[in-house]
């Protein structure tokens, strides 16, 4: 009998724990080339600065860093509840933020949550925390 294989992370967006309370999380497909299935295999791929919008009723995912270069905007694969739900949520004032990137498994898929921003006062707390965790204080 064969194993299931656990889809690893490729890529974490480490900056959207800090700048963003984050909320229920959601795993969506991708609509991508084979060079940037490649790029994303190989580990050249940052999440950083990447953003997900809602445009003519599809989930895109835009400026995300493939190599060298920026990709074009990819659509994302959800289902017609999943896309409704999420932009309640966005009406609502939240964002939806991209936090990693799974792909050990045959597909690539790309792990969303709803969030909304802390203020600066939040930040000093998580860094606070943070110290206290590792010890500092």
């Amino acid at each position: 009998m064969k194993k299931k294989k656990v889809p690893d992370s490729v890529t974490v967006n480490r900056r959207a724990r800090f700048d963003y309370q984050l909320g229920e999380e959601l795993t969506c497909g991708m609509s991508l080339t084979g060079l940037e299935v490649r790029s994303i295999r190989d580990h050249h791929v940052q999440l950083k600065g990447s953003f997900v919008i809602i445009k003519n009723n599809e989930l895109w995912l835009s400026n995300l860093t493939l190599g060298a270069e920026t990709a074009r905007n990819i659509r994302l694969l959800v289902t017609k509840r999943q896309l409704r739900e999420l932009s309640r949520a966005k009406q609502d004032g939240h964002q939806l933020i991209p936090v990693k990137l799974l792909g050990g498994g045959r597909y690539i898929k790309l792990v969303i949550s709803v969030g909304k921003s802390k203020k600066k006062y939040d930040k000093r707390q998580s860094i606070k925390e943070r110290d206290i965790n590792r010890g500092k204080y």
